[in-house]
């Protein structure tokens, strides 16, 4: 199944494979004066929320607070894939939680799991819009050619959403062309 049709027809799935695929992606919160970072994620393996390990000295941190309304957006490693997530961001200070997720990755950049300088953040996802365009430049450059010739805009990909506060059977997901 292509990217697009995918996203038009399984864009949660689809999400969740892109998230694994990579590394990381910017975080920001909303109405923050700071600028969004990249952040490296986590899936909850049981659940629709990310983790990200962080610095309590960082503006991400400082500009959260007890929690905030937040953005991580990534980029598919073929550039054929645009994910924006939004949910609300806080601290998780569950040390069971912080063992589960540790790696080598964020050991590099702090003391141990227990530095007072390390901030588990959850991030409990409310919808994801999502942009898959063809990876095809033959079709990417006759949609592109076609489009100049006539008052059709080029068909080059979809664009789908989904809400992730609706039950897991009830949720909304849908795909439209661009």
């Amino acid at each position: 199944m292509s990217k697009v049709s995918k996203a038009e027809h399984k864009p949660e799935d689809q999400l969740w494979d892109e998230l694994s695929h990579v590394r990381a992606g910017m975080l920001g919160i909303e109405g923050s004066h700071s600028h969004m970072q990249p952040m490296a994620h986590m899936k909850d393996k049981d659940g629709d929320r990310l983790y990200f390990f962080t610095s309590r000295a960082g503006d991400l941190f400082k500009e959260m607070g007890d929690g905030s309304h937040a953005h991580f957006c990534v980029i598919g490693k073929s550039q054929a894939y645009h994910a924006c997530l939004m949910g609300h961001l806080h601290e998780n200070r569950d040390r069971a939680k912080i063992d589960e997720l540790w790696n080598d990755m964020t050991g590099a950049w702090f003391k141990g799991k227990n530095d007072p300088d390390l901030a588990l953040l959850e991030f409990d996802l409310m919808d994801a819009a999502i942009w898959a365009s063809t990876q095809n430049p033959v079709k990417l450059a006759f949609e592109v050619q076609k489009a100049k010739h006539s008052d059709h805009e080029p068909d080059v990909g979809t664009r789908a959403h989904v809400d992730f506060e609706a039950g897991k059977g009830s949720r909304e997901q849908s795909g439209k062309r661009l």
